[in-house]
């Protein structure tokens, strides 16, 4: 997989022989990472089966595939909201504990890998004003004063293309592309090196989906934040990674630079994705591969167990 991106000033580095901050190789790596759940009826299912990659500081990485591939699951683990069965999981140098997560543990993940879900009106608090939304993050991970929270809350409205008129409103005052701008403000807040994006525009129109496309290009520009983009849509992922992997119930059948893959697929699954990616003059028609998945159902998503209720703010 090749490792495009920039360095990130400093965090979670160390020091070389000539005092300068080395950065980690990886802002994120898995290794083997595998998830059973066991069935309502009796049975395991596996919906992630030895996975691994790794992504550079800055950059950005893919992860596509239909439903039931187990794209989500994998994040779930990333972020904490779901334990791994088996493997490896590291923020930089740093390999994440097995078990579940303290508060403090989930505390300082929170300051390391946050994430940004695809309904944003149900990812935020319908009694909370934007403005409230946002400082309860700042108090949590930093210890400011009340103007310095401030003036970071209109920092963080600006970065994401809202201004002061929208700290004091309810979500349901915003659009559906303003409340997931406040969102990604959210997840922006306790700058983390990472941040996941799980059909972070998939419930958008199209319009205001390139807007929010664009917002996470500049963000990244400007930060150096590493990307995890869970994605569908592999026009979505053209725009926004440098590499990409795809799965297949549960396991990784293709991977490499976004432009290889896409332009020149070696797998038939991948190939099928493709072939489904509607465009000028496109008319729906099963492929003989989707179809036969259709008949042979993969592990969804969370596999079978009930979601888990976490704050990794």
């Amino acid at each position: 997989m090749t490792d495009h991106g920039v360095s990130v000033g400093g965090r979670g580095g160390r020091l070389g022989g000539d005092g300068q901050v080395l950065m980690p190789e990886h802002a994120v790596r898995v290794e083997g990472l595998t998830k059973v759940f066991r069935g309502r009826r009796g049975g395991d299912v596996v919906a992630v089966d030895d996975v691994s990659f790794a992504v550079a500081p800055g950059g950005s990485l893919a992860i596509v595939g239909e439903s039931g591939s187990g794209k989500t699951t994998t994040a779930r683990m990333i972020i904490g909201l779901e334990q791994p069965t088996t493997g490896r999981i590291f923020i930089g140098a740093r390999e994440r504990g097995s078990g579940r997560l303290g508060s403090r543990e989930r505390r300082r993940l929170g300051r390391e890998v946050q994430i940004v879900f695809q309904d944003p009106y149900s990812s935020l608090d319908p009694r909370q004003r934007v403005s409230d939304c946002l400082e309860e993050v700042l108090r949590l991970h930093f210890d400011l004063s009340r103007p310095e929270r401030e003036s970071r809350i209109m920092e963080l409205l600006l970065q994401v293309g809202l201004d002061e008129r929208h700290a004091g409103v309810y979500p349901r005052a915003l659009s559906g592309g303003q409340q997931q701008r406040v969102a990604i403000a959210r997840a922006l807040a306790s700058r983390p090196r990472v941040l996941i994006l799980d059909e972070a525009v998939a419930s958008l129109d199209v319009s205001v989906q390139a807007q929010v496309l664009n917002l996470l290009a500049d963000i990244r520009e400007q930060m150096g934040v590493t990307y995890l983009f869970i994605s569908h849509d592999l026009a979505v992922v053209r725009q926004v990674s440098d590499d990409v992997v795809v799965m297949r119930r549960g396991t990784i059948v293709e991977r490499g630079s976004t432009d290889h893959v896409l332009d020149d697929p070696r797998h038939a699954y991948t190939k099928a994705l493709l072939l489904a990616v509607p465009r000028r003059g496109w008319k729906p028609v099963r492929t003989r591969l989707l179809d036969s998945m259709s008949a042979d159902p993969a592990p969804g998503e969370a596999g079978d167990a009930p979601a888990e209720v976490d704050d990794t703010s």
